[in-house]
Formats: C-alpha cells, sequence, structure tokens
C-alpha cells in the first residue's frame, strides 16, 4: 500500500520529547512562531548544559548529548561511569541503543530492495515459507513488516516484569524461537496493512528475511550495508555476549526493597540476543550522529527507497510509524526519529529531513523500561530544541 509523505516546513521547533521508551515521542507546539533568524541561531549551550546538571539522581547516572543547528553544533556529558567510584561519565562510552537497531535494519532491507533482492510488494510468506503456517492467508509484504501494519503477534520473551527477565539476563533466548512463538499464535484479527501495532517481532522477522536472501547473516550484512557506509566504526551488535565492549558507562535499574527503600541495581551485562535486529545494538552518540546525517542526506540509502523512510502507510488512522523512523509533528514542522531503551540505558536519534536541527541522546535511566517520562530525557530534548 502507498502513503502520503509528509513534508517538512521549516517555520518552527517543537519543544518537548516523551521520554517513554515504549511510547510514541510527544511534541507540544511553541506557544508563539519562531522567526527564521532563530532557526539559525546556535545550540542554547546554557540551558543544554543545566539540564544536564546535577547527574547522578534519581532519575540518571549519565547523560551524552549531541545537538546540531546551522549555527553549530554542541556536545556534552554528566554524570559518573559507575556508582562505586568517582569517575566522571566517558562521552566517548557505547550503550545499547535498543530500538534504534531498528533504523539499521530497516535501512538494510530498503539497500537490499534498491539492488532488486527483495521486493517490498512481495508476501514475507514466500521468503519464509518454513516460517509462516497455512493459517497466515492474508499476504503480509515486506512494507508491512517494515512499516508495523503486519498484524503479526508478539513473540515470546523471557517474563514480563524486571525481576522475571533480571533472572534470565544471561541465557539466550533465539530470533529464531521468537519468531517461532509469534507464528504459533496464529494470525492477528486484522487485515495486513489496515493497522499499525508497533512491535518488535517485525523486525525480528525482517532480520530473518536479511539473512536468507543474502545467505549470510544479519549482523555482517547490516555492517556492510550500513554501519560502514556511515562510518560507524564504534558500533556493533554484541549476539549472546552480555558485555558492553570498549569504553562504556553502566546502567543501574531502580527496584524497590521490601521495606519501601529503592536499590540501584547494575544491569550492564545482558545478554539481549532475543532483541536482535529489533533492538541489539550497541553504539555511541557520535556514531548515531553519523547514521542520523548520512541517512537523511542519501548517502546510505538511495531514491526512491529512502522515501520509504518518511513515508507512513495510507488510510491507517493514527499511523506515525514509517520504514525505522517514527515522525512527530507541530505547527507545520515535522520531526523524524526513534528512541530505544534496554534496561539502565535510554537513546534518541532524531532530525527535520533538512537536518536544521538535529539531536543525539544517551541518559543512562534508572527506569528505562518504565512508562513515565524521563524529567532528565524531556529537559535535554527541550533544550535541544529551543
Amino acid at each position: 500500500m502507498r502513503a502520503r509523505t509528509h513534508a517538512v516546513l521549516a517555520a518552527s521547533v517543537v519543544l518537548a520529547l516523551a521520554a517513554g521508551p515504549l511510547a510514541a515521542p510527544a511534541f507540544a507546539a511553541p506557544s508563539a512562531p519562531v522567526s527564521s533568524s532563530a532557526n539559525r541561531k546556535g545550540p542554547a549551550e546554557e540551558a543544554l548544559r543545566a539540564a544536564i546538571a546535577g547527574l547522578p539522581n534519581q532519575y540518571a547516572t549519565a547523560a551524552l548529548v549531541r545537538v546540531g543547528t546551522p549555527g553549530g553544533d554542541w556536545h556534552g556529558s554528566a554524570g559518573v561511569r559507575d556508582l562505586t567510584g568517582d569517575g566522571p561519565a566517558r562521552p566517548d562510552a557505547r550503550f545499547r541503543a535498543g530500538s534504534i537497531t531498528k533504523v539499521v535494519t530497516a535501512a538494510t532491507v530498503l539497500r537490499l530492495a534498491a539492488q532488486d533482492e527483495i521486493d517490498l510488494d512481495a508476501p514475507v510468506q514466500s521468503y519464509l515459507p518454513d516460517l509462516f503456517t497455512p493459517e497466515f492467508e492474508q499476504p503480509i509484504s515486506v512494507r508491512h513488516l517494515l512499516n508495523h501494519t503486519s498484524g503479526i503477534k508478539p513473540g515470546d520473551g523471557f517474563g514480563d516484569d524486571f525481576a522475571e527477565v533480571y533472572a534470565h539476563r544471561y541465557e539466550t533466548l533465539t530470533p529464531q524461537q521468537v519468531a517461532a512463538s509469534a507464528i504459533a499464535k496464529g494470525p492477528e484479527d486484522f487485515v495486513p496493512g489496515t493497522r499499525q501495532q508497533y512491535l518488535n517481532i517485525n523486525y525480528t522477522i525482517l532480520g530473518l528475511l536479511i539473512e536468507k536472501v543474502t545467505g549470510r547473516s544479519y549482523a555482517s550484512q547490516a555492517t556492510r550495508l550500513v554501519l560502514r557506509p556511515a562510518g560507524m566504526h564504534h558500533t556493533y551488535f554484541p549476539g549472546t555476549d552480555p558485555r558492553i565492549r570498549g569504553p562504556h558507562n553502566r546502567g543501574y535499574q531502580a527496584v524497590e526493597r521490601p521495606d519501601g527503600t529503592t536499590e540501584l541495581v547494575d544491569v550492564t551485562e545482558w545478554n539481549q540476543a532475543d532483541r536482535w535486529a529489533a533492538g541489539d545494538m550497541i553504539s555511541t552518540t557520535a556514531d548515531l550522529e553519523r547514521l542520523l546525517t548520512k541517512l537523511f542526506r542519501g548517502r546510505i540509502v538511495p531514491q526512491p527507497e529512502l522515501e520509504e523512510m518518511f513515508t507512513t502507510p495510507a488510510g491507517v488512522p493514527g499511523a506515525t510509524h514509517s520504514a525505522g523512523l517514527q515522525y512527530q509533528e507541530a505547527d507545520g514542522q515535522v520531526f523524524w526519529g526513534k528512541s530505544g531503551a534496554r534496561y539502565g540505558y535510554s537513546a534518541f536519534i532524531g532530525g527535520t529531513r533538512d537536518l536544521s536541527r538535529t539531536l543525539v541522546y544517551s541518559v543512562n535511566s534508572t527506569d528505562a523500561k518504565g512508562t513515565a517520562r524521563n524529567p532528565v530525557a524531556d529537559a535535554i530534548t527541550a533544550a535541544a530544541l529551543r
């Protein structure tokens, strides 16, 4: 199903981004129009420094921020490397990028489409006949997976709450097992392409598709087609390795004790192979900024495939997700981005399509998978988009 493309207008800037990892980023329109001369100003450095001052606190232990404007760039960091020492947070730290991995997966699929190795309109059942059961009679196109309109149910995990999944943090749940568990639940009760439901399973299956059509691993193809062209030399896919290799700031999760007090549990080491092509990438803010700028400039995915990343499905009420990205609109301006979160780490990349304003951050949130907004991330976004 073809869709409308949202134009990017430079009439104003948006003010606030919701930090909830599973919620759609929420923007509020400014109280007054911002002039074109204001749009040429550099970053609000004083506000950005204030946004990350005072770390660590109850909401985050560290923050890394990169803001780009026509008037210049701003890079900053705050907080601590870990809670057991007194070292400052490393600005070059690697961190778990979570669902920002989907941007790389989508770009990989679109590059293969540009090379005529994948047909976006073809049913994924024809590529992966051994995965789908006969119950899946409705054709699910590759595009349906890219924009989360497939109707495939979520796959199984190790549990639903922190205590359950934390107990299994060194165990492996393979992407194949996750996909098989989703298909075993049968088709969803809506026709593919008629509703949008953001789920990891869509990108897990896209990872399997990449491996099927190339005959090589997802990690090798995503590296070849996206990471290397983007110059992301400090980004990698850990697979079953629970560690973060190289310099990093440790991540923590706030856990309530029986007596009502709060304990910060170190969650830095975690085997997250089940997230795979949907959310198991380790990166840096500098690398993600390179991805954002080169992707938007058409240096990774060529036209017309790049338009898939700035196109939402037509005829789908409330659709905000495209191929790998999500948009928010305020006062005539469209901001495209993607958030990501794993326990201990919240991250975001985004900007206007013309790159007149960009933001990349990593916040070592103490409740990264919670539904509440994170005040540190909110303050960073408000300052970055002033």
